[in-house]
């Protein structure tokens, strides 16, 4: 069994995407806090890339950004690529099957902070090619 529950907040921007064949995907990052401290009371914070696919990539897209606390249920994928060096890279991924939003408006915000962000101008994304798709 391959299943991950996480909750944490978006350390960027999604970042929305098409694959050759025009399927969405999204890609963004969270910062989930541990739930103990460390020796000198520090408490640890791990960072997660998640990749999630079609029309829930479009809706993450639209309405989270970062600072967002979501939900993620998902699965770990492992890829692995070739550096512009020539060294071999292996990262690790949550494909998310469910993202949940759990940001709400609180008093005094902007009606307009949560209002669905009008497509940006996205910088060129490599593409991605069907073999990569999780199923």
């Amino acid at each position: 069994m391959n299943k991950v529950y996480l909750i944490g907040n978006l350390t960027r921007d999604p970042e929305l995407a098409e694959t050759n064949s025009g399927i969405k995907v999204c890609r963004f990052g969270i910062a989930v806090n541990r739930n103990y401290s460390s020796s000198d009371g520090t408490r640890e914070t791990d960072f997660f890339n998640i990749t999630v696919w079609r029309a829930q990539a479009e809706n993450c897209e639209r309405y989270l950004r970062k600072g967002s606390k979501v939900a993620i249920v998902g699965s770990l994928q492992n890829r692995s690529y070739e550096d512009k060096d020539g060294n071999k890279r292996t990262v690790t991924d949550i494909v998310a099957s469910e993202v949940e939003f759990l940001s709400t408006k609180n008093p005094g915000e902007d009606d307009d902070d949560f209002a669905p962000r009008k497509p940006a101008t996205r910088a060129a994304l490599e593409p991605v090619t069907d073999d990569d798709l999780p199923f």
